[in-house]
């Protein structure tokens, strides 16, 4: 039998679909605690009852997003390592900052989410076991050459501090780009020229790549 996400994957225009897509934005907005099932219905335009009938209770509503979240990411990924691989870490580092960077401000929820998940101090205490894609990352970065099944710790922390860059910025937009004075477009364009400028350097010089 289909889970409630499979029927949303299968018909994006349901109902199921569009409860997802409001509870994605709103869970991203106020976090796991901060977000009532009550919240997401009336933005549908539904009563509480009917999203309890497509998703069940608001934890299921929340494993289901952060499903999703995973499934797409991770996609995502995989459709960046083919572009990039076999060529210079440099321009490995370049392509995927640039890309992941746009994924990630045409989905600032997922940011929201991510930062919500890792960084806040209140927890969401959902036991929700997904990958987190982080030794996937790594090898497509080539910052590890081992076994695909075991990719070193140092690897591992070096990829977290590029995604939480990026989530950084993303989710840091409203309160960044009025500092810098900047329209959307010009700073989407220097998040990625900084990310780069900061990033690339330490790990091609790590590298001996010049």
């Amino acid at each position: 039998m289909a889970t409630p996400l499979e029927k949303a994957h299968k018909d994006p225009e349901s109902m199921k679909a569009r409860i997802l897509a409001v509870a994605c934005r709103i869970f991203g907005e106020y976090g796991f605690h901060g977000t009532t099932t009550r919240m997401i219905a009336q933005e549908v335009g539904i009563d509480i009852s009917t999203l309890h009938y497509h998703w069940g209770e608001k934890k299921d509503l929340y494993e289901a997003v952060i499903l999703d979240i995973n499934k797409d990411l991770g996609q995502k990924l995989i459709d960046v390592e083919k572009i990039i691989h076999g060529l210079p870490l440099s321009e490995r580092m370049a392509i995927a900052i640039d890309t992941m960077t746009d994924y990630f401000f045409a989905r600032p929820e997922i940011s929201n989410i991510m930062l919500f998940r890792y960084i806040a101090k209140t927890r969401d205490n959902v036991d929700l076991r997904v990958p987190e894609f982080t030794a996937d990352i790594a090898r497509s970065m080539g910052l590890t050459r081992k076994s695909p099944h075991h990719t070193p710790p140092r690897a591992m922390l070096e990829v977290l501090a590029v995604m939480n860059a990026i989530h950084n910025f993303i989710s840091g937009e409203n309160f960044f780009r009025p500092m810098v004075n900047l329209e959307r477009e010009e700073y989407i364009k220097t998040v990625k020229e900084t990310l780069k400028f900061v990033l690339i350097p330490a790990f091609v010089q790590r590298e001996g790549e010049t």
